[in-house]
């Protein structure tokens, strides 16, 4: 597979109508987050729609734990866009290419060490969540199947970093279409075991996730190297701790943020396993406006660091809200889906009638949250761009904290419920918060 190349000159991204370069750089931003969204669905799909609700429950509360080992990777991710993005808004490549080249290295040995924590974390990881015994089995061995892939994961999301630090979004959308077909085929023959080979069960579609993230890898190589856009005969250990320290609070807020769900899985259990379901796949559905507003926020991040590695402060804060209302604009069409066909959207991926209930419940609730979290996350990759970090770490973090005992509160004499609008009001905060500290304008003096 060949993509052409689609890397911006920095002049592109500092220079012109901002609308024409938020979208040209948003669009495949777009579309290549709803691939990653595309992983997940297909995985729910098939589980739920072939194991039953116990295995959707069990994929749906280990994916929380998945969720730290992303976080890990939007560390890197975040890190090297605002460094190699402000590198290339200064006209130095070639500093660019080196301090991709040692982040991919540095991706790899991470997601080693990140797999073998991990494995070991297992029983604590479901004792913790108090899962039931089959949902438990289930989620164990998709998990520690999974983990197999880590490098691959963290090393893909610094290649994608590469491209779109260079203004590229392009061909990390031809990759991953390349994978999202590849999971299409592979998750119905593993799971159900079709033709030569075994029915995996659940496990299949953890191995068909490794095997794509693996093939996806190796293309992002040779297209890097043949672009020059990735050296590895130097080294540049100072950009490469720089890619942590600006990315370490984004990854710390994930992780955190991880745990919070898991916390709130172990409230949710004493409801039964529709409910774990429910919040699995209504979790997953507001990945469609959560995604869109990813792709915005990423495009906002390399036309930040790039308007600030050129001097032009005031063109990157417009960019920032001009990108958050293009978001917003997409996050309330999918509320207006959440409050009119909620039982059709969750009746998608689980035809048991609990799990439908349950889920539309999350959905009405969860629709006006949808705008507020655009805001949020268009400019909290907006700050990352900049690289201002710690802030929005804090804020994000204690409105987040607030979840765990407003959640066991209102689930007494609300039930189910409970969690959800807790989940719904946190994120209306948080929205909010990002919001303040972008108009703030303290970010234009970070340091990347």
């Amino acid at each position: 597979m060949t993509a052409a190349p689609a890397a911006a000159p920095a002049g592109d991204l500092v220079a012109g109508p901002l609308p024409r370069a938020i979208m040209r750089v948003a669009l495949p931003a777009i579309g290549s987050a709803l691939l990653q969204l595309a992983f997940l669905l297909i995985d729910v799909f098939w589980v739920g729609r072939t194991l039953g609700p116990a295995a959707l429950a069990a994929i749906s509360t280990a994916g929380f734990a998945v969720w730290m080992l992303l976080a890990v990777g939007e560390m890197i991710g975040v890190g090297l866009t605002a460094v190699a993005a402000r590198r290339h808004g200064e006209g130095e490549p070639g500093r660019a290419a080196v301090a991709s080249g040692t982040t991919l290295i540095l991706a790899l040995a991470v997601g080693v060490v990140v797999a073998l924590t991990g494995w070991r974390l297992l029983p604590v990881l479901f004792a913790v969540m108090r899962t039931p015994p089959d949902v438990t089995a289930l989620g164990r061995t998709w998990l520690s199947t999974y983990l197999v892939g880590t490098p691959l994961v963290l090393g893909f999301y610094a290649a994608e970093s590469t491209f779109r630090a260079s203004g590229d979004t392009r061909t990390p959308l031809a990759l991953l279409s390349l994978s999202v077909l590849v999971t299409l085929v592979l998750d119905p023959v593993l799971i159900l075991g079709l033709g030569p080979a075994p029915r995996m069960g659940i496990a299949g579609a953890a191995v068909a996730a490794v095997g794509t993230r693996a093939l996806g890898l190796a293309f992002s190589f040779g297209l890097l190297r043949r672009r020059r856009l990735v050296r590895f005969g130097a080294r540049d250990w100072r950009a490469g701790l720089s890619v942590l320290r600006i990315g370490l609070p984004t990854a710390a807020n994930g992780v955190f943020f991880a745990l919070i769900y898991i916390g709130l899985t172990r409230i949710t259990t004493r409801f039964g396993t529709p409910a774990l379901a429910a919040l699995g796949v209504g979790h997953k559905l507001e990945g469609l406006a959560y995604q869109v507003a990813v792709g915005f926020g990423l495009a906002s991040a390399a036309i930040v660091g790039q308007n600030l590695g050129a001097g032009r402060p005031d063109r990157a804060r417009r960019a920032g809200w001009l990108s958050v209302r293009y978001a917003c604009l997409a996050a309330s069409v999918v509320a207006l889906a959440f409050l009119l066909a909620p039982r059709a959207l969750v009746g998608v991926f689980s035809s048991d009638p609990a799990v439908v209930a349950e889920g539309a419940a999350y959905l009405r609730i969860i629709a006006a949250a949808e705008i507020t979290m655009a805001v949020e996350i268009v400019l909290e990759g907006s700050l990352g761009g900049a690289g201002f970090t710690l802030e929005p770490t804090l804020w994000s973090g204690t409105l987040s904290a607030a979840r765990l005992p407003l959640a066991a509160w209102l689930a007494g004499p609300l039930g189910v419920v409970g969690i959800w609008w807790t989940i719904s009001l946190t994120a209306v905060g948080r929205g909010f918060a990002m919001a303040a500290l972008w108009r703030s304008g303290r970010w234009q003096r970070a340091r990347a």
